[in-house]
């Protein structure tokens, strides 16, 4: 099958899905992306054992030469089955004969299926729960799936919705795609995110950062370094994983681990999901649910701050958080710019603290000290005034530690219209120049619902990544500046501050320059006529007004 028509199908199947959760009232709701990225994921599952499974040397001729490899995986006895287990590398799922596809699909005419669906998927989760659970800040387990039927309220309707997704994913084999790479599975998975993944989730809201972004992001991290090993990558605010998938597959899969946090159990579902479609499986055990800020997770076994290769974030950029401002603040090692003022009253449709401030320095604490970063912030950062913003800006000049920052065009974010920038960090402080790329005026439009977005070119990206690493002046776009000069800029790291003012001269003859001279004496005559009859009328007008006594 061609990758277009993978694609085509693998879009289909999603679509399949969310049209059953619409059948049955559940288009919109917060359960649907359960319910849509679950039954995907048990399809995944399925396929990605039965395929393993039929490779394997001891059973795979067994199972590979049956007309059906599952119908013969239901003979096998209880003992071939852990057998079978200990064969298979550690990243692929574990499925008994009771819980593939076809073994529940041949049981739905038996009554009470919803039920049946939903035990098979908790006990799956139960035997992958070493391999596939994420862990929360409170060392709990985070099962891969739940029950799924019991969101339809009307139980009398469960059964036929249980049976209606069976349908949608027994058509559909995930065996032509288990060879694609992160190019594939990165478009799927935007995808299957859109409509789930918005600001709809309440205080924490998650943000999608558009694949071109994260692709700039974690060429020029990597740069024209390939030979790389034993990597570890980080992302304190990960949502669902873009940019650690960019910065994985820039680094290589199988060259690093990944390292992650957020506070949504939305998004950190959502990013199991990412590391198990992009073949980073063993990187799951690092991916914890909780507040990084106030309980950083990744810590070494004397308490510190784990210190990473590389690090990228789009952390939220305002929040507030008066209810552990003064916790943060006392941390002033951690903290050492401060943190935000609190607010008298907090609103959540607009809130005031610039959380991102703290999210900077807990990045750049925990880089090693050859590490490098990379963050997206609101563009209104890098030309600081006051408060904590300016603090961090003048350290990270002072220190070296910034070594580039990208102005990205507006409208690049599916849910805020804020102007943002990316922000490039190098702990080592080798760099004796910073690059500044102002790259506004760049990307395409496209319509987005109601919303007019921007999204930058595979041709533009490639600008951006190639001008960075030359750390190349070109008019108008990008400039290569000392430490010293930023600092006589009042640390300001906006592009077009450092721009030349052209003034263009062009060289013309004395007659040329006679006869200009002469249009424009004529036309100020003419002007300056019309301008004195204008008077006149305006006077004659005048005179001619009179009293009125009554």
């Amino acid at each position: 099958m061609g990758k277009i028509n993978i694609t085509e199908a693998t879009i289909a199947l999603i679509d399949s899905l969310k049209s059953t959760t619409g059948a049955f009232g559940l288009a919109g709701t917060g359960s649907e992306y359960k319910i849509v990225t679950e039954m995907f994921l048990y399809k995944f599952f399925n396929d990605k054992f039965g395929y393993e499974a039929k490779r394997d040397q001891i059973y795979g001729d067994r199972l590979s030469k049956a007309e059906k490899w599952d119908a013969e995986y239901d003979k096998f006895t209880e003992e071939e089955v852990e057998d079978l287990f200990s064969y298979l590398p550690a990243s692929v799922p574990r499925l008994k004969p009771e819980h593939t596809l076809s073994h529940l699909y041949n049981s739905a005419t038996k009554g009470d299926f919803s039920t049946m669906l939903d035990a098979t998927l908790i006990d799956i989760a139960n035997v992958n729960a070493e391999t596939f659970s994420v862990t929360t800040s409170g060392k709990s387990k985070v099962n891969i799936f739940s029950t799924i039927t019991t969101y339809v309220t009307d139980t009398q309707k469960r059964d036929e919705f249980a049976k209606s997704l069976m349908r949608n994913v027994a058509s559909f084999n995930f065996e032509d795609v288990f060879d694609e790479k992160y190019d594939f599975f990165s478009g799927i998975f935007e995808y299957l995110l859109k409509g789930f993944n918005n600001a709809g989730g309440g205080k924490y809201a998650e943000y999608y950062t558009p694949r071109a972004i994260a692709q700039v992001m974690a060429r020029l991290l990597v740069g024209n370094n390939s030979d790389l090993r034993g990597i570890t990558c980080y992302d304190p605010s990960a949502g669902t994983g873009t940019l650690l998938m960019a910065l994985a597959h820039q680094v290589g899969e199988d060259r690093c681990s990944i390292y992650s946090q957020d506070i949504s159990e939305k998004s950190s579902e959502m990013l199991r999901l990412n590391l198990i479609l992009n073949n980073l499986s063993a990187s799951l055990p690092n991916v914890v649910q909780g507040n990084t800020l106030t309980e950083p997770s990744h810590k070494e076994t004397n308490g510190t701050l784990k210190k990473f290769d590389f690090i990228v974030s789009n952390p939220p950029f305002k929040l507030d958080f008066p209810e552990y401002r003064d916790t943060l603040a006392s941390d002033s090692i951690r903290f050492w710019a401060g943190v935000p003022n609190a607010v008298t009253k907090v609103d959540p449709n607009k809130p005031k603290m610039a959380i991102y401030t703290c999210f900077l320095q807990h990045v750049l604490n925990s880089l090693k000290p050859t590490g490098k970063a990379a963050v997206v912030i609101p563009t209104g950062f890098i030309t600081a005034k006051s408060g904590v913003e300016k603090k961090v800006l003048q350290r990270i000049v002072d220190e070296r530690w910034v070594y580039g920052c990208i102005s990205m065009p507006s409208n690049v974010f599916a849910t805020t219209g804020t102007n943002v920038s990316v922000i490039f960090f190098d702990k080592s402080a080798k760099s004796d120049k910073v690059i500044l790329i102002d790259a506004s005026k760049l990307g395409e439009e496209y319509k987005e619902g109601n919303n007019q977005k921007r999204r930058l070119l595979n041709e533009e990206v490639d600008k951006i990544v190639n001008t960075f690493l030359n750390k190349e002046a070109i008019d108008d776009f990008s400039v290569a500046v000392t430490y010293d000069e930023i600092k006589e800029k009042n640390y300001s790291l906006s592009a077009g501050q450092y721009f030349d003012i052209k003034i263009e001269y062009v060289d013309i003859t004395e007659e040329e320059f006679n006869k200009r001279v002469a249009d424009y004496q004529s036309t100020l005559k003419a002007q300056f006529e019309e301008s004195h009859k204008l008077e006149n009328e305006i006077m004659q007008q005048l005179e001619k007004l009179v009293f009125n006594a009554k």
